[in-house]
């Protein structure tokens, strides 16, 4: 095989495949900063929401001591 047809193989073909490689590590990265984000946004949800309950909660006891 002739060097000139190994460098168009590689220039046609090499070019497309690094670049499909680098969008990939670049896409799996974006992806897990979404999860990150996401789970983080879920356990504040939760926290927000134990803190929401237990307030109503205790408004709930502070009434019936106050009526009974």
């Amino acid at each position: 095989m002739e060097i000139k047809t190994m460098l168009d193989i590689i220039a046609n073909q090499g070019f497309p495949i690094a670049l499909s490689i680098l969008l990939i590590f670049r896409i799996d990265r974006f992806m897990q900063e979404i999860v990150t984000a996401q789970k983080e946004g879920y356990r504040q949800i939760l926290e927000n929401t134990k803190e929401i309950h237990n307030t109503i909660t205790n408004f709930n006891q502070q009434n019936r001591e106050y009526y009974c």
